[in-house]
């Protein structure tokens, strides 16, 4: 995990795309932040480019190829599983089935989106800040 990398956000509603990127400019950490409207593109650019994501949100329900689907292809490639990149789900609604499906596919993370703008960013900050502590095998710090 790229603490430094991308935040990529996959996520087919402009609307949503417009309200997640006030709250990461409003928040201002020093990642850039990457939107994909469609799932394809996403996985082309994470398996075309040797840019290493900080972390991934995914949306379930999309087009052509559904967050779950696209999970199982990242998790299936070797070289994107060895960038440790985390994933999350960032979904309207939680099924229960889609959360099993999720975890058991290796997913980190599983998050309704609020319905308030407030709630929302408080979800962002917590997940940023969490991630951001978190070590991962290849940038662990030599502590000699």
């Amino acid at each position: 995990m790229n603490k430094s990398g991308p935040i990529i956000i996959i996520e087919d509603d402009v609307d949503d795309q417009f309200v997640l990127a006030d709250i990461f400019k409003e928040l201002d950490y020093n990642n850039e932040i990457v939107f994909f409207g469609d799932s394809v593109q996403a996985l082309e650019y994470l398996t075309d480019t040797e840019i290493e994501p900080f972390l991934v949100l995914s949306d379930i329900n999309m087009p052509k190829l559904n967050g779950m689907e696209l999970r199982e292809k990242i998790h299936n490639n070797e070289d994107l599983r060895l960038k440790s990149i985390p994933y999350l789900f960032f979904s309207t609604n939680a099924e229960q089935k889609h959360v099993i499906d999720a975890y058991s596919r290796s997913i980190q993370g599983f998050f309704v989106k609020p319905g308030s703008y407030d709630k929302l960013r408080k979800t962002i900050v917590k997940i940023v800040e969490y991630w951001q502590e978190c070590e991962s095998p290849n940038y662990i710090k030599n502590t000699q």
